[in-house]
């Protein structure tokens, strides 16, 4: 049984601009990965050991697209996953994942996505809202689809719903009315090797603070299990948990904007993580605080939902570069960073710089 991780006010109390743990200003112009849409959110589909696969010697994959008009932050209302190709660093749209008006939600928010032996693709995803229905919701729910990916083959898959949030640990993620930040959560399922990480919440007072679930084994129905972490009243929002073996240590990583803090801007947006010897715990904040990058003072929300991946290259999106409107948003990939891990602390590597290395 997993052991719970308290990430306290004690820890944040030890963050201090560090150049090893601040990505460099994104400057200049960057083009669109997908000319028309916001791209955001990106994953990856991984083999089963959660190393990157390669179809035909390229990447595919995934990510949260929506049309590039209005406010930004609508496009959370309309998002669809879409399915892409990485090859030689340029970005090949390959279309929406699923066909129209297959998945059981109104929109579909992040996951993973893992190769199977058959060849098949697992996709764990959020499911948000309720197909057809007139206003969005907020109901998230955890699905898998499995689905071949072959040239011609039809995408259409069975879309199962997997694992429910136990009341005894979680609180459930079924608000009608919110936004962005404002809700609980049961999302951002990741897989590793046969079980779950997923975005959860949890009591706190009178409101509710941000903690990772951890199921049990696939073999076993992916059965909920008390929390992995949990922000002990320092923060009401964790998203995008992931774990990360190297050199037999096991990292966790997650990310979290700055305006989810208690009180708002106790420590910056950015990616956070833990260290362990096992899966299930006890973990140690890396760094002593648990920051492993962070955005730069003078650019804060330039980036957001990093993901970590098994060579330890940090993928994230370009966000807002100034006000929160339309002409400061990215919705694009941002620049790749590097890291490196050593035991409980991590540096980005002088490889990683946002001016010398691009997705």
């Amino acid at each position: 049984m997993s052991t719970t991780t308290r990430w306290t006010r004690r820890h944040l109390d030890l963050i201090t601009e560090d150049p090893v743990t601040t990505a460099p200003p994104i400057l200049g112009p960057v083009e669109a990965a997908l000319p028309g849409l916001d791209l955001w959110d990106m994953w990856p589909i991984q083999e089963e050991d959660n190393a990157t696969a390669l179809f035909d010697g390229r990447e595919l994959w995934m990510g949260l697209t929506a049309p590039a008009a209005g406010h930004p932050e609508d496009r959370h209302d309309v998002a669809r996953i879409r399915l892409l190709a990485l090859d030689e660093g340029k970005w090949i749209d390959l279309g929406n994942l699923f066909p129209d008006g297959e998945s059981p939600g109104s929109r579909e928010w992040s996951g993973t996505a893992i190769r199977r032996a058959d060849g098949t693709v697992s996709v764990f995803y959020t499911a948000t809202g309720h197909r057809g229905e007139r206003r969005p919701t907020f109901v998230q729910r955890v699905f898998e689809a499995r689905l071949p990916l072959a040239p011609g083959q039809s995408r259409s898959a069975e879309h199962r719903e997997i694992v429910l949030p136990d009341r005894r640990f979680y609180l459930p993620a079924d608000e009608v009315e919110g936004g962005p930040g404002r809700i609980r959560a049961f999302r951002d399922p990741a897989w590793f090797r046969g079980r779950l990480l997923i975005a959860a919440s949890i009591p706190w007072e009178d409101r509710h603070m941000g903690a990772i679930a951890l199921t049990g084994p696939e073999s076993e129905g992916w059965p909920p299990r008390p929390p992995l972490l949990v922000a002990d009243g320092i923060n009401r929002e964790i998203e995008r948990p992931h774990v990360v073996v190297h050199d037999g240590l096991h990292y966790l990583f997650f990310c979290t904007h700055r305006q989810s803090f208690e009180p708002a801007g106790a420590a910056p947006t950015g990616l956070y993580g833990f260290v362990s010897p096992t899966l299930e715990g006890p973990y140690e904040p890396l760094n002593g605080s648990g920051l492993v990058i962070g955005n730069p003072a003078d650019q804060p929300d330039q980036a957001y939902a990093w993901m970590v991946l098994g060579d330890l290259r940090v993928v994230s999106f370009l966000d807002y570069r100034g006000p929160v409107d339309r002409a400061h948003f990215g919705g694009t990939p941002a620049p790749m960073l590097r890291l490196r891990l050593d035991g409980p602390r991590t540096r980005l590597t002088e490889d990683g710089g946002a001016a010398v290395t691009r997705l």
